[in-house]
Protein backbone atom coordinates (compact mmCIF):
# COMPACT_ATOMS: atom_id res chain seq x y z
CA UNK A 1 0.00 0.00 0.00
CA UNK A 2 1.26 3.47 -0.86
CA UNK A 3 -0.03 6.91 0.04
CA UNK A 4 1.15 9.44 -2.52
CA UNK A 5 1.13 13.17 -1.83
CA UNK A 6 1.67 15.02 -5.09
CA UNK A 7 2.46 18.76 -4.96
CA UNK A 8 -0.43 19.70 -2.65
CA UNK A 9 -1.13 23.25 -1.51
CA UNK A 10 -3.79 24.78 0.74
CA UNK A 11 -4.60 28.45 1.31
CA UNK A 12 -6.70 29.70 4.23
CA UNK A 13 -7.49 33.38 4.83
CA UNK A 14 -4.98 34.40 2.18
CA UNK A 15 -2.22 32.44 3.93
CA UNK A 16 -0.57 29.41 2.33
CA UNK A 17 -0.88 26.71 5.02
CA UNK A 18 0.51 23.89 2.86
CA UNK A 19 3.00 24.90 0.19
CA UNK A 20 3.73 22.45 -2.66
CA UNK A 21 4.15 19.37 -0.47
CA UNK A 22 5.08 15.99 -1.95
CA UNK A 23 5.84 12.74 -0.12
CA UNK A 24 5.49 9.01 -0.65
CA UNK A 25 4.42 6.86 2.32
CA UNK A 26 4.12 3.10 2.61
CA UNK A 27 2.75 0.59 5.08
CA UNK A 28 4.89 -0.86 7.87
CA UNK A 29 6.60 2.45 8.59
CA UNK A 30 6.28 5.35 11.04
CA UNK A 31 6.67 8.84 9.59
CA UNK A 32 7.42 11.67 12.01
CA UNK A 33 6.37 15.28 11.43
CA UNK A 34 7.83 18.02 13.58
CA UNK A 35 7.31 21.75 13.43
CA UNK A 36 6.17 24.74 15.44
CA UNK A 37 2.52 25.50 16.20
CA UNK A 38 0.91 26.86 13.06
CA UNK A 39 3.55 25.36 10.78
CA UNK A 40 1.00 23.18 8.97
CA UNK A 41 1.43 19.79 10.71
CA UNK A 42 -2.19 19.32 11.69
CA UNK A 43 -3.46 20.71 8.39
CA UNK A 44 -1.35 18.13 6.56
CA UNK A 45 -2.95 15.34 8.62
CA UNK A 46 -6.38 16.76 7.79
CA UNK A 47 -5.48 16.73 4.10
CA UNK A 48 -4.10 13.17 4.26
CA UNK A 49 -7.29 11.94 5.92
CA UNK A 50 -9.62 13.68 3.48
CA UNK A 51 -11.08 16.02 6.11
CA UNK A 52 -10.10 19.01 3.99
CA UNK A 53 -9.74 19.42 0.25
CA UNK A 54 -6.47 20.72 -1.11
CA UNK A 55 -6.41 23.61 -3.55
CA UNK A 56 -3.71 22.19 -5.81
CA UNK A 57 -2.15 18.78 -6.37
CA UNK A 58 -3.66 15.53 -5.17
CA UNK A 59 -3.41 12.73 -2.61
CA UNK A 60 -3.89 9.11 -3.66
CA UNK A 61 -3.84 5.76 -1.92
CA UNK A 62 -3.23 2.77 -4.16
CA UNK A 63 -3.98 5.04 -7.15
CA UNK A 64 -7.38 6.12 -5.77
CA UNK A 65 -7.49 9.91 -5.53
CA UNK A 66 -8.90 11.56 -2.42
CA UNK A 67 -11.81 13.85 -3.23
CA UNK A 68 -12.33 12.17 -6.60
CA UNK A 69 -12.37 8.37 -6.37
CA UNK A 70 -12.84 8.29 -2.57
CA UNK A 71 -13.94 10.96 -0.09
CA UNK A 72 -11.85 9.78 2.87
CA UNK A 73 -9.24 7.08 3.42
CA UNK A 74 -11.14 3.77 3.56
CA UNK A 75 -9.24 2.26 6.50
CA UNK A 76 -8.21 5.07 8.83
CA UNK A 77 -7.51 5.60 12.52
CA UNK A 78 -7.27 9.27 13.44
CA UNK A 79 -6.35 11.47 16.38
CA UNK A 80 -6.54 15.14 15.57
CA UNK A 81 -6.82 18.36 17.56
CA UNK A 82 -10.24 19.26 18.95
CA UNK A 83 -11.50 15.71 18.39
CA UNK A 84 -13.96 15.11 21.21
CA UNK A 85 -15.99 12.17 22.40
CA UNK A 86 -19.40 12.24 24.07
CA UNK A 87 -18.92 13.60 27.61
CA UNK A 88 -21.91 11.79 29.09
CA UNK A 89 -20.90 8.30 27.92
CA UNK A 90 -18.35 5.94 29.43
CA UNK A 91 -15.19 5.13 27.51
CA UNK A 92 -16.57 1.80 26.36
CA UNK A 93 -19.93 3.32 25.37
CA UNK A 94 -18.14 5.97 23.28
CA UNK A 95 -16.10 3.39 21.40
CA UNK A 96 -19.06 1.04 20.96
CA UNK A 97 -21.01 3.90 19.38
CA UNK A 98 -18.15 4.72 17.00
CA UNK A 99 -17.61 1.05 16.15
CA UNK A 100 -21.28 0.86 15.15
CA UNK A 101 -20.63 3.16 12.18
CA UNK A 102 -18.69 0.53 10.22
CA UNK A 103 -19.84 -2.43 12.31
CA UNK A 104 -16.71 -4.48 11.57
CA UNK A 105 -15.64 -5.18 15.17
CA UNK A 106 -17.46 -6.36 18.26
CA UNK A 107 -17.34 -6.03 22.02
CA UNK A 108 -14.16 -8.06 22.47
CA UNK A 109 -12.12 -5.95 20.05
CA UNK A 110 -13.38 -2.73 21.64
CA UNK A 111 -12.48 -3.90 25.14
CA UNK A 112 -9.09 -5.16 24.00
CA UNK A 113 -8.30 -1.77 22.48
CA UNK A 114 -9.24 -0.03 25.73
CA UNK A 115 -7.07 -2.39 27.75
CA UNK A 116 -4.16 -1.94 25.36
CA UNK A 117 -3.93 1.75 26.29
CA UNK A 118 -4.03 1.01 30.01
CA UNK A 119 -7.70 1.76 30.71
CA UNK A 120 -10.43 -0.43 32.18
CA UNK A 121 -13.29 -1.10 29.72
CA UNK A 122 -15.65 -1.67 32.67
CA UNK A 123 -14.95 1.74 34.24
CA UNK A 124 -18.34 3.38 34.76
CA UNK A 125 -16.99 6.91 34.90
CA UNK A 126 -18.15 9.10 32.04
CA UNK A 127 -15.71 10.67 29.63
CA UNK A 128 -16.22 14.11 31.19
CA UNK A 129 -14.74 12.78 34.45
CA UNK A 130 -11.61 11.42 32.78
CA UNK A 131 -8.27 13.13 33.36
CA UNK A 132 -6.49 14.64 30.36
CA UNK A 133 -4.24 11.59 30.17
CA UNK A 134 -7.18 9.17 30.29
CA UNK A 135 -8.93 11.09 27.52
CA UNK A 136 -5.81 10.88 25.37
CA UNK A 137 -5.53 7.13 25.98
CA UNK A 138 -9.16 6.64 24.95
CA UNK A 139 -8.65 8.64 21.76
CA UNK A 140 -5.76 6.34 20.88
CA UNK A 141 -7.92 3.29 21.63
CA UNK A 142 -10.59 4.54 19.20
CA UNK A 143 -7.93 5.10 16.54
CA UNK A 144 -6.54 1.55 16.73
CA UNK A 145 -9.60 -0.53 17.62
CA UNK A 146 -10.49 -1.47 14.04
CA UNK A 147 -6.87 -2.25 13.12
CA UNK A 148 -6.82 0.33 10.32
CA UNK A 149 -4.32 0.35 7.47
CA UNK A 150 -3.47 4.02 8.10
CA UNK A 151 -2.98 5.76 11.46
CA UNK A 152 -2.71 9.56 11.57
CA UNK A 153 -1.80 10.60 15.11
CA UNK A 154 -1.58 14.26 16.07
CA UNK A 155 0.49 14.57 19.27
CA UNK A 156 -0.32 11.03 20.49
CA UNK A 157 1.62 11.37 23.79
CA UNK A 158 0.11 14.74 24.71
CA UNK A 159 -1.02 14.88 28.36
CA UNK A 160 0.44 11.50 29.29
CA UNK A 161 2.69 10.76 32.25
CA UNK A 162 5.99 8.95 31.71
CA UNK A 163 4.39 5.52 32.10
CA UNK A 164 1.67 6.43 29.61
CA UNK A 165 4.19 7.79 27.11
CA UNK A 166 6.16 4.55 27.23
CA UNK A 167 2.99 2.47 26.82
CA UNK A 168 1.79 4.43 23.79
CA UNK A 169 5.22 4.37 22.15
CA UNK A 170 5.26 0.58 22.40
CA UNK A 171 1.71 0.42 21.03
CA UNK A 172 2.66 2.57 18.02
CA UNK A 173 5.58 0.26 17.24
CA UNK A 174 3.28 -2.78 17.50
CA UNK A 175 0.88 -1.16 15.05
CA UNK A 176 3.79 -0.51 12.70
CA UNK A 177 4.88 -4.14 12.96
CA UNK A 178 1.29 -5.17 12.22
CA UNK A 179 1.76 -3.39 8.89
CA UNK A 180 0.04 -0.06 9.46
CA UNK A 181 1.18 3.13 7.75
CA UNK A 182 1.61 5.60 10.61
CA UNK A 183 2.12 9.35 10.57
CA UNK A 184 2.72 11.09 13.91
CA UNK A 185 3.25 14.71 14.85
CA UNK A 186 4.89 15.58 18.14
CA UNK A 187 6.40 18.50 20.02
CA UNK A 188 8.41 15.83 21.85
CA UNK A 189 11.57 15.36 19.80
CA UNK A 190 12.19 12.10 21.62
CA UNK A 191 8.93 10.66 20.24
CA UNK A 192 10.08 11.39 16.69
CA UNK A 193 13.62 10.13 17.29
CA UNK A 194 12.50 6.86 18.89
CA UNK A 195 9.51 6.04 16.71
CA UNK A 196 9.99 7.43 13.22
CA UNK A 197 11.54 5.46 10.38
CA UNK A 198 11.55 8.67 8.34
CA UNK A 199 11.45 12.22 9.70
CA UNK A 200 10.16 15.46 8.22
CA UNK A 201 9.94 19.05 9.39
CA UNK A 202 7.30 21.57 8.32
CA UNK A 203 8.15 25.27 8.35
CA UNK A 204 5.64 27.83 7.09
CA UNK A 205 3.81 25.18 5.12
CA UNK A 206 6.90 23.77 3.42
CA UNK A 207 8.01 20.18 4.01
CA UNK A 208 11.61 19.10 4.29
CA UNK A 209 12.96 15.62 4.92
CA UNK A 210 15.45 15.34 7.79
Amino acid sequence: MKLIVNHISKVLKNKKILDDISMELENGKVYGLCGENGSGKTMLLRALSGLIKVDNGHIAIDEMKLGKDISVLPSLGLIIENAGLYPGLTGYENLRYLAGIKNIIGQDEIKNAIRSVGLNPDDRRTYMKYSLGMKQRLLIAQAIMEKPEVLLLDEPTNGLDNQGVELIRKLILRERDRGALIVITSHNKEDIDLLADERFVIEEGKLKKL
